[in-house]
């Protein structure tokens, strides 16, 4: 039974807090993609009149800040999206709750908190957000809310759930300081990695409305259109944001720079590997699933930087690498056994 008034609880209740505050920020930036459609709606009529000699009104701010889809754009250029801000601020407000509980439960424990299934999902969820928001002071993905916030909530939540348990002593092979090196490289890699997924997981959706939308697409007969024509395209948040190859190229960015942190994390665990079993490699299923996923964002890479696997193809493999990530936290961490049970579960 966990004493209510130990650092121990206050650090959950903490957690709760913060899983709570994110659902709010989740909440927040579905209605922003949904509003976003509105504000396409709204802008359409003037550019028809734009397009036909007329001139349209400047959006207030003159920043075009309806029509807007570059990512690229400073923070106090970008347009002024009320729910995406209130999503932006709870975000950050959830992360204070976050990074207070996950402080917390270090000081609870007297080491680094990822020494289990529950405290790896508390750190690698907080890396998660962090890179978010750090990201947001370049990149303008706020459209990412949504995508990355809710599967924080949805990890979080669900590890808090199953996976809690309460403070104990380390096991000797996790007695290192490699621990604190490689765990955290791979939680920031991940972190990386989850972004990357997101922005493939719109590159697909933004590809099969620009396909939908094309004019070379031979049109379809409708009955509800004069001459047969086909009907007016329903306007969509997806008309807010950049272009499929832009999203593309900014995915394959950040692929890029979780491959060189994985990297430093397979290297790291041979290392440690080594000093705390007395081999580099033991075709451990964790060891062999964190090579799996170096050989499929490898893959990746190389596929798109020499081969010219643009598009779809590219976005599936880098959702199918972070499906991969997601397998070996959960199944491989739950299911499969070896030197590398650390789940912490009975």
């Amino acid at each position: 039974m966990i004493d209510p008034l130990s650092i121990e609880s206050i650090s959950l209740l903490l957690v709760w807090t913060a899983i709570g505050v994110y659902a709010l920020a989740f909440i927040a930036y579905a209605i922003d993609l949904a509003h976003r459609s509105g504000r396409v709606a709204h802008t359409a009529p003037a550019r028809e009149l734009v397009a036909a000699g007329g001139t349209a009104a400047t959006p207030r701010g003159g920043r075009g800040e309806h029509t807007t889809r570059a990512v690229d754009v400073p923070p106090a250029a970008r347009p002024r999206l009320l729910w995406a801000r209130i999503g932006t601020t709870l975000t950050v407000l959830g992360f204070l709750f976050h990074l207070a509980g996950d402080v917390g439960r270090g000081i609870a424990a007297e080491r680094v908190p990822w020494a289990n299934m529950y405290e790896f999902a508390l750190t690698g969820t907080l890396l998660i957000v962090a890179v978010y928001l750090a990201v947001l002071r370049r990149y303008d993905l706020r459209f990412l809310g949504a995508f990355l916030i809710g599967m924080v909530v949805l990890l979080l939540g669900g590890s808090t759930l199953s996976f809690y348990v309460e403070v104990t002593p380390l096991m000797d092979p996790l007695k290192s300081v490699w621990l604190v090196i490689h765990v955290f490289v791979a939680s920031l890699a991940t972190a990386l990695f989850a972004i990357a997924c997101g922005l493939s997981v719109t590159q697909l959706l933004q590809t099969r409305r620009e396909r939908t939308s094309s004019p070379s697409r031979p049109a379809r007969r409708s009955t509800h259109t004069e001459n047969g024509g086909t009907p007016p395209r329903k306007p969509s948040y997806l008309d807010t944001l950049p272009h499929a190859d832009e999203l593309e190229a900014l995915a394959y960015r950040f692929a890029i720079v979780g491959f060189i942190f994985w990297t430093f994390t397979l290297i790291a665990g041979a290392i440690w590997a080594n000093d705390s079993w007395g081999r580099y490699w033991g075709f451990d299923t964790k060891e062999v699933w964190t090579f799996v996923i170096w050989v499929l964002y490898a893959g990746y890479i190389h596929a798109r930087a020499t081969r010219g696997w643009r598009g779809t193809r590219s976005a599936w493999l880098s959702i199918v690498g972070f499906t991969a990530v997601l397998f070996n936290f959960t199944i491989v961490n739950m299911f499969f056994k070896g030197l590398h049970s650390y789940s912490g579960l009975s």
